[in-house]
C-alpha cells in the first residue's frame, strides 16, 4: 500500500470515527478519492447537497486560483479553487485569506468570503466544510457545539491553535497567535482562551430536502457563541450587540486587505 493510499484509508477512518454518534453522522460522510502532493483533493460527500453559491467559486475567482502559482507546492492542496493546504508532517491546515477589519467589535475571528466580513477580523478564501475536513485529516475529532437550552453548556472539543502569518510593509515575514489579534473589551487584554473544534451542525430545508453545513454561512472561527460554529470558545461569550465581549486589537492588526494565512493545529499537552 503506497503513501497516498494509506493516507486515504486513514482519512476515511478518522472521518467515520469523528462523526459517529453525532447529528452530522446521519447526514454526511466525507469520502476522499485522492490525496496527491501538490494536487487537488476530491471530497465526495454522501447524502449532502450544498448550497450552489457556496459549493462553487465564481468563474473569475476559479480562473485566478487556477492560474496563480501554488504558494505551497510542498503541501497537499485540498481544492483547486479554495486556498486550503494540508501539511501532514507538521499536523497543520493552512488557509489563505486577508484582513477584513482593523478595528471594531466582532463576533467572529474568521469567516468564509462573502459571508460575515463586517464582523470578522479575517476573511478566508475557503469554505468552512473544507477546513473542517482538513482538521479531520490531521486527526482531530469534532466535539459538540454550544447549548443554550435547557441550560447553557459551553462548546466542547479538542483545542485548536490558530496562528496568523503575513508579510509586513517592509517585506518581512510575520507570525502571531490569532488570540493576540482579539481584545477583551472588559479587560483590555488579548483573548486568553484557545478555540475548540465544536464541529457546527447540519440544517435541512424542509421544502427541498437539501442539507447544508451551517458554518459555511460564516461561522468558521467564532468569538461569540453560536451553535453553528465550526470553532468556538469554550467560555460564555454573548452574541448580543450590547454585550459583545471582544473587539479587534487594532494596534496589532495590519491594514485591511493585507494577505494572511491562518494555520490550524492541535494544542499540545504543554499548551503550544
Amino acid at each position: 500500500m503506497d503513501g497516498n493510499t494509506t493516507m486515504t484509508v486513514r482519512l476515511r477512518r478518522h472521518t467515520k470515527h469523528a462523526l459517529r454518534g453525532r447529528p452530522a453522522a446521519r447526514t454526511v460522510v466525507f469520502w476522499w478519492r485522492s490525496l496527491m502532493r501538490g494536487a487537488a483533493v476530491v471530497a465526495v460527500m454522501s447524502g449532502l447537497i450544498l448550497c450552489p453559491a457556496l459549493a462553487h467559486a465564481d468563474d473569475e475567482a476559479s480562473a485566478e486560483a487556477t492560474a496563480a502559482p501554488d504558494p505551497h507546492p510542498e503541501m497537499s492542496r485540498l481544492s483547486p479553487t479554495e486556498k486550503v493546504w494540508l501539511d501532514r508532517d507538521a499536523g497543520q491546515v493552512v488557509v489563505g485569506g486577508e484582513v477584513a477589519l482593523q478595528r471594531g467589535q466582532i463576533e467572529f475571528f474568521a469567516c468564509p468570503r462573502r459571508t460575515k466580513e463586517h464582523e470578522s477580523v479575517v476573511v478566508v478564501d475557503a469554505s468552512a466544510r473544507l477546513v473542517h475536513t482538513g482538521l479531520l485529516a490531521i486527526g482531530m475529532q469534532p466535539g459538540e457545539p454550544v447549548q443554550f437550552a435547557p441550560e447553557y453548556r459551553a462548546a466542547r472539543g479538542p483545542q485548536v491553535r490558530v496562528e496568523v502569518r503575513w508579510t509586513d510593509a517592509e517585506g518581512k515575514p510575520q507570525k502571531r497567535d490569532a488570540k493576540d489579534w482579539v481584545r477583551n473589551t472588559r479587560t483590555g487584554k488579548p483573548l486568553e482562551t484557545d478555540w475548540v473544534f465544536a464541529g457546527s451542525l447540519f440544517w435541512r430545508d424542509e421544502a427541498t430536502g437539501e442539507e447544508y453545513y451551517q458554518a459555511d454561512g460564516g461561522d468558521l472561527v467564532c468569538v461569540s457563541n453560536f451553535p453553528t460554529a465550526m470553532l468556538d470558545l469554550p467560555i460564555a461569550s454573548s452574541q448580543s450587540n450590547e454585550a459583545l465581549l471582544f473587539e479587534v486589537f487594532d494596534s496589532r492588526v495590519p491594514p485591511r486587505g493585507t494577505p494572511v494565512e491562518l494555520v490550524f493545529s492541535a494544542v499540545t499537552a504543554d499548551g503550544r
